[in-house]
């Protein structure tokens, strides 16, 4: 891959980087998992009557504050390690220790609140339609990410950055063709002040209907030419013709439903099994994230296969609609030294944790292109 521009001394960093990653991934997977058991062989219990209320609605929001709360505290020294000590020692991050942890106490007051929301939706539905709550719950995870997907460019981004228009005229009209071309209208080309936290590079097509737009990280506007933006935006676009954001909510949702499903079978045996007084026993909550966190862990190998079956669909169309295979190979290359992605991973690497093709196999599809016009 040398002959690319792949760097072979970052591509050495990037293979240690992305095995220490992997270890601290295993590492938050095996304590989430012994702190559910811990609830459910005894300390739920023994929390849920220890909360000095008495009212159902209270009591469901403490138990949940009390529950994510606790798992915070015991998952934080992770969290430091892969979200601010390892990308600073790979030299990935500029974001101070201050800004980091604003940005952590943003995320889980987000957290806090969307699962407060989905936690008493839950419950509600299980007490109110204790045989058919999974598919109400199911249906319900199906609106809100609807909604999420079309407020998430105004409410949720700018709590972490800032959206500033795009101010090299050329390169807006330029990009705006190409979305025109893509049978898309977008709301602006923005750029998203991603130098002030890190040295990594990205560019995407956010928002539903009236607040779709394209955004660039100013990472990407200082090293990459006009091919290789247009290239990488082709790609992001290539997902709105072919309806990826909608597909994706759609496939997360039937997947979600499954689960739901399991998850029920699961709290019918196990209110029983361990004495809980029924469905809606806040008690039995760890059950809900067994099944739940189970079915997640069990399904993304699967769901990884769908979207980097997408991706190389959007590829496809970034060279079809481009027809530069050269700026789209020159753009992954940079792309893997600047963000240290690991090129090529090891099959079962990529099988069960990429959510994209690997850039090995992205580059030599765009060098089996043949442009339209080619003999």
């Amino acid at each position: 891959m040398e002959k690319y521009g792949i760097d072979p001394e970052r591509q050495r960093k990037a293979k240690r980087y992305a095995r220490m990653g992997r270890r601290l991934l295993l590492a938050n997977l095996a304590l989430g998992t012994a702190f559910i058991l811990a609830m459910l062989f005894g300390l739920s219990s023994w929390l849920k009557r220890w909360l000095p209320i008495s009212q159902p609605q209270a009591v469901l929001a403490l138990y949940f504050v009390a529950f994510f709360g606790a798992f915070k505290v015991l998952s934080a020294p992770l969290s430091y390690y892969r979200g601010y000590v390892l990308p600073h020692r790979f030299d990935l991050s500029v974001q101070s220790l201050g800004s980091w942890l604003a940005d952590q106490a943003k995320g889980t007051a987000l957290g806090l609140i969307l699962g407060l929301m989905a936690m008493e939706a839950a419950y509600w539905l299980l007490s109110t339609f204790p045989s058919m709550w999974w598919l109400l719950a199911g249906l319900l995870y199906l609106l809100f990410s609807v909604i999420l997907s079309n407020l998430a460019p105004i409410l949720i981004i700018p709590l972490f950055f800032k959206f500033t228009p795009l101010k090299d005229e050329e390169l807006v009209e330029r990009l705006k063709r190409l979305a025109e071309r893509a049978g898309t209208r977008v709301r602006g080309v923005f750029t998203l002040n991603l130098s002030t936290k890190t040295k990594t590079a990205n560019a995407a097509l956010i928002g539903l209907g009236n607040t779709r737009r394209i955004v660039l990280g100013d990472t990407l506007l200082k090293d990459y030419d006009a091919d290789e933006i247009e290239a990488i935006l082709a790609h992001e676009l290539g997902h709105h013709v072919h309806r990826d954001i909608w597909w994706g909510i759609v496939v997360q949702s039937a997947i979600i439903l499954v689960g739901l499903f399991l998850t029920n079978l699961l709290l019918r045996w196990g209110v029983g099994r361990f004495g809980f007084a029924g469905l809606d026993d806040i008690a039995a909550f760890p059950l809900l994230a067994i099944g739940l966190g189970g079915w997640s862990v069990f399904t993304t190998p699967l769901a990884n296969s769908y979207s980097r079956w997408r991706e190389r669909m959007a590829d496809g169309y970034s060279l079809r609609a481009t027809a530069k295979p050269r700026a789209f190979i020159s753009a992954m290359a940079k792309l893997a030294n600047q963000n240290l992605a690991e090129v090529d991973p090891s099959p079962w690497v990529e099988f069960l944790l990429y959510d994209h093709p690997s850039i090995a196999r992205r580059i030599r599809h765009a060098e089996s292109f043949s442009p339209p016009n080619a003999s």
